[in-house]
């Protein structure tokens, strides 16, 4: 292990990381609290400001991917996709097998500007995670709890009120619904079997109404579709706490650009071109399973400073003072002011693991599977 390998992998460092990280996000989400007497005045405004202040969170989980880890990505594309990115409303469809996905997601985000304005169709039980879904919250995203008859008034209004948003949004959907796992993909494929829908090697068979519900609500503000299968060289697992502790990864992204005007508007006619979309991204996996490559030209976007230097503040702000204080606790010799200060750290440490955790394949929750079989796609 080389000399800065090793000082990544310090528990303490990773603890002042986390520290940064949970301290700045709660001073955001205070901020965001009082920007909501904006939003009766002048909405626009207020989503403009939220806008930049979710990339302050976000940019810091982005740099631990580009700068601290290393991770390097690189798209598979033609220029003239590329061309676009960041220049207009889409739907991101992005295969959900790794812990890091939304990770990648993020990065491509950032590079093309539109990082605090990404937006996605998440499950409820995430508004209630401290951080994560307080910022989101802010963000106006469209929270379900995958239970249509429950889901269906909250999702049709949020999404419609997005229409008007005035900076250029990425909309994530996770089409498969949850995470892939061998024995997901078992109860998902004897659903397919069911319904008489080609099987999957690479992916769960998708859940077609959030994808169909979506493009409705934001037609005329949506552009386009953009089809991203995600995968890692040498056929690596990264998780998120790899990249906590400085594990270098090499992802590798797909993307397809589908005009929406090549999407049939029919709710059926469309659900049947995602069962097809669906088809095509498992070849894309089975021919990256052999060759260990996407096909076609390649581009890798360079990673901005922005992130580097966005953390820089945040660290040189709230570090500053702990140090100091750090210091002060040990220098007075206080048995009491140690060891409250210890606990602290402990507190402290159990919270960032927490957060952590959220993304962890095995820790998610999910009860795919329990009433799949009686859901309509």
């Amino acid at each position: 292990m080389g000399l800065i390998a090793y000082i990544k992998s310090l528990f303490i460092l990773q603890l002042l990381v986390g520290f940064v990280f949970v301290v700045s996000g709660l001073i955001i989400n205070f901020i965001q609290l009082c920007t909501c007497v904006l939003w009766p005045i002048d909405r626009q405004l207020y989503r403009k400001i939220n806008t930049r202040l979710s990339y302050s969170l976000w940019s810091q989980l982005v740099m631990l991917l580009e700068w601290w880890s290393g991770t390097e990505c690189t798209i598979f594309t033609d220029q003239a996709t590329v061309d676009k990115f960041g220049k207009e409303h889409v739907i991101i469809i992005l295969n959900h097998n790794y812990e890091i996905d939304f990770l990648c997601g993020w990065t491509m985000c950032e590079r093309y500007g539109v990082l605090g304005a990404s937006k996605v169709l998440a499950k409820y039980e995430l508004l209630k995670v401290p951080l994560i879904g307080w910022t989101w919250y802010f963000l106006e995203i469209v929270f379900c709890k995958r239970k249509w008859e429950e889901d269906r008034d909250t999702v049709f209004k949020g999404l419609t009120q997005l229409k008007d948003y005035p900076e250029f949004m990425w909309f994530l959907l996770y089409c498969e619904g949850t995470r892939f796992t061998p024995k997901k993909h078992e109860i998902s494929m004897e659903v397919a079997e069911s319904k008489g829908l080609p099987k999957l090697k690479y992916h769960l068979l998708p859940r077609t109404k959030g994808f169909t519900t979506t493009l409705s609500c934001l037609k005329g503000t949506v552009s386009a579709v953009y089809d991203v299968t995600l995968n890692f060289r040498d056929k690596k697992v990264p998780t998120l706490l790899g990249i906590v502790n400085g594990k270098k990864y090499m992802a590798d992204m797909n993307i397809k650009r589908y005009p929406v005007e090549e999407i049939p508007e029919d709710e059926k006619e469309c659900a049947t071109w995602l069962h097809k979309l669906y088809q095509q991204k498992d070849a894309l996996q089975e021919h990256y399973e052999k060759e260990g490559s996407f096909p076609g030209p390649t581009i890798k976007p360079p990673r901005r400073l922005w992130t580097l230097l966005n953390f820089l503040f945040w660290a040189t702000l709230l570090l500053t003072p702990l140090l100091n204080f750090a210091c002060g606790v040990f220098v007075s010799g206080s048995p009491l002011l140690i060891v409250g200060f210890l606990i602290f750290c402990i507190i402290a440490s159990i919270a960032v693991r927490r957060l952590i955790s959220v993304s962890e394949v095995n820790k998610t929750g999910s009860t795919y599977g329990k009433m799949e079989g009686k859901k309509e796609n």
